[in-house]
């Protein structure tokens, strides 16, 4: 990216400058700020660098000691980290304490900490140079800016040759010989370059214009953004978990928020099927634009208790979390064997462990294909009691027995080894608690797990207590946003422009609010006003690979495949054996939509390998990701991801099946138009 400079100015005319910025660098020591205006500066979601030299405060401060230039650097810097600046420029010549007090402060509040040192008198031996870089990465730098002073061609390769041995650095060289050092650096990999507002304000000899920059670096390429926001749909995660706990409540429930999609649908129609009423209202009626906005479900239930539904068959659709649950539930309600049916790709995907978890609770799976697919046979009522299920192969079916069990007439225990997709059970709990019913459970772990308070990544069991004789009570109460969709808009912003998206509670308990932090780790910039529920701001920064575990959260997989692709270094993404039964062996088709767009990826050890570069990057050195055909094997989240990645392509990206996103967000595609200026 392109950092303009920006210095001698005072807090309103910084504010007009930074508009026009994608990122700036405020002098704080050229800058005349008092510390309020150093706030309101700061919190801006432009990314901004903060740096304050010693030698200047001096030198504007005739008679001040370099003790006290240092403590009023130490406190501009500190305010304006404090305040939310994305980084923090720190010169190696700084005192030791006081750099490393503004080190601590820019840890705990999440700025970057750049270790700088400049030479204006030349360009020394590129050994003395690294020398120098050791030094700012012996004083924590999590980055080098690197800056000589050029007179000919061999000190600017002196300097270049810096970015074949050295990563997370800037470097470049001051002067008209060292002023295509400045693009080149981006070339490089460097996150970012300086630039100027102007000519006349230029910081440094040889330092371009903004303008010119940006016309060098992008050319014509558009940026995604708009003044408006985009709502997210309903968690059908939520939605579904609701629906059917809704359909075996006793009395009328009100969901709202509510929007449909191909799951969530098919989650109505099994609340039909099992004798419930389902109505929707729409907030503007129901031949308005605003049909996936806000609508109204009201589903009076059917008192379900044991043995009190006489049904035979059961249609699932295409939704595997539904299929899951009702298997249990089914068992547990029905008067009768079921046979629940499915279509399209859940056709294709076997119930892993689906027969021995039923079997410990006496009820029999049948299927023909003899692997435990839909369509099958449920047969025998499920039977209260304890037992321990191994939970590798997901939480879907274990939410279903969550559901089912406590409508027994004894007391049940589960002890669940090897969990994964944690906060999705969790989901359960929650949704069951809102219609009265309650599991007690217990996350359990070693020492790591204990030190770590609770890392979901680190459980090794769960136990969970099951009152029998239980019902479910209706409720009202309305359905939370869908991190899931949530993920592609963001991460599109993060790498692409700008998003703003509306509908989502950072408190959720959905895994995929994940992206945040993940977002957050590769230093995209993310705001939020008006509290937990309010509007979602992400825009471009500097993007630095990252390391995740996505094992509870499979959805994130293709979307943060993509993210990476954009980050520059490798990333690592763990959790690979979560994807092989999702809509498509979701693993094999990150690998093949990677290798198509030539993006560097592998799968080792559980984990999901990516070799990415900067936007910039790829603009520059022409490696932009490759457009031409692909697939999203009617995967819903392969589809969305390869839209995203579209706006990073060479030429048009076309997918074989975009309609696939109606599973879980038929608007997708008009949404996603509605970023584009």
């Amino acid at each position: 990216m392109i950092c303009t400079s920006i210095q001698y100015r005072n807090y309103e005319e910084i504010s007009n400058a930074i508009r026009d910025c994608e990122m700036a660098e405020i002098r704080l020591d050229l800058c005349e700020l008092a510390p309020e205006e150093i706030y309101e500066c700061f919190s801006s979601d432009i990314p901004l660098v903060a740096t304050c030299r010693i030698a200047e405060i001096m030198k504007r401060n005739p008679g001040m000691t370099e003790t006290g230039a240092a403590l009023e650097a130490e406190k501009k810097l500190t305010d304006a980290i404090e305040a939310g600046a994305h980084f923090v420029d720190v010169e190696i010549e700084f005192p030791k304490s006081a750099a490393s007090r503004i080190r601590k402060s820019a840890a705990g509040n999440g700025t970057v900490f750049i270790r700088s040192w400049h030479d204006f008198s030349g360009t020394g031996s590129r050994e003395d140079i690294q020398k120098v870089i050791d030094k700012c990465r012996y004083h924590g730098a999590e980055l080098v800016k690197i800056v000589t002073t050029a007179t000919n061609d061999e000190d600017c390769r002196t300097v270049m040759s810096l970015y074949d041995t050295n990563d997370n650095i800037i470097a470049f060289c001051m002067g008209e010989e060292g002023r295509r050092t400045r693009l080149e650096a981006l070339r490089r990999g460097a996150p970012f370059t300086y630039a100027c507002i102007s000519e006349s304000e230029a910081t440094a000899p040889g330092q371009w214009t903004y303008a010119r920059m940006k016309e060098k670096v992008y050319g014509n390429y558009r940026f995604i953004g708009n003044e408006g926001k985009i709502r997210m749909p309903a968690s059908k995660s939520f939605a579904q978990r609701a629906i059917i706990a809704a359909a075996l409540a006793d009395g009328t429930s009100v969901l709202g928020g509510y929007s449909p999609c191909g799951d969530s649908e098919a989650a109505i129609a099994v609340a039909r099927a099992l004798g419930a009423d389902v109505s929707v209202e729409y907030p503007h009626g129901p031949d308005t634009d605003s049909k996936s906005d806000g609508q109204t479900l009201r589903i009076t239930g059917i008192a379900a208790k044991e043995g009190s539904v006489d049904i035979e068959n059961l249609h699932t659709g295409e939704s595997g979390l539904l299929t899951r649950i009702m298997i249990p539930v089914s068992a547990m309600i029905s008067s009768k064997d079921i046979r629940i049916t499915g279509e399209k790709t859940l056709l294709e995907r076997p119930m892993k462990g689906a027969s021995e978890m039923m079997r410990a609770f006496g009820t029999v799976l049948e299927s023909s294909s003899g692997d435990c697919r839909i369509p099958l046979a449920v047969k025998g009522s499920l039977t209260p009691g304890k037992a321990e299920i191994s939970g590798k192969n997901g939480s879907q079916l274990i939410s279903g027995l969550l559901m089912a069990l406590p409508l027994a007439d004894r007391n049940s225990t589960i002890t669940v080894t090897e969990p994964t997709s944690i906060p999705y059970m969790f989901i359960t709990l929650d949704v069951m608690n809102r219609f009265g019913v309650r599991v007690k459970n217990e996350m359990m772990g070693g020492r790591d797990f204990l030190e770590s308070e609770g890392d979901w990544s680190l459980c090794t069991e769960m136990l969970f207590r099951i009152n029998g004789k239980q019902s479910y009570k209706s409720a009202n109460f309305d359905i939370e946003g869908d991190w899931s969709a949530a993920a592609n808009f963001l991460v599109a912003g993060a790498i692409f422009g700008k998003a703003v998206i509306s509908g989502l509670d950072t408190t959720s308990l959905q895994a995929d609010l994940s992206i945040m932090d993940i977002l957050m780790d590769c230093g995209a910039s993310l705001s939020q006003i008006d509290g937990d529920n309010g509007d979602i701001t992400v825009q471009r920064a500097p993007l630095r690979p990252f390391d995740t575990d996505a094992s509870n959260c499979p959805d994130l997989f293709p979307i943060i495949a993509v993210l990476a692709a954009f980050c520059n270094g490798t990333s690592r993404i763990k959790g690979t054996s979560r994807l092989k039964h999702k809509e498509s062996d979701r693993g094999e088709a990150i690998l093949e939509m990677l290798s198509k767009m030539e993006v560097p990826a592998k799968i080792e050890n559980d984990t999901l390998h990516i070799t990415g570069m900067t936007l910039c990057r790829r603009l520059l050195t022409g490696n932009l990701l490759k457009g031409g055909k692909y697939t999203s094997r009617h995967d819903h989240r392969m589809a969305m991801a390869l839209k995203v990645a579209s706006l990073g392509a060479d030429g048009p990206v076309m997918t074989d099946d975009e309609e696939c996103t109606g599973k879980s967000f038929p608007d997708f595609m008009n949404s996603f138009e509605k970023l584009i200026r």
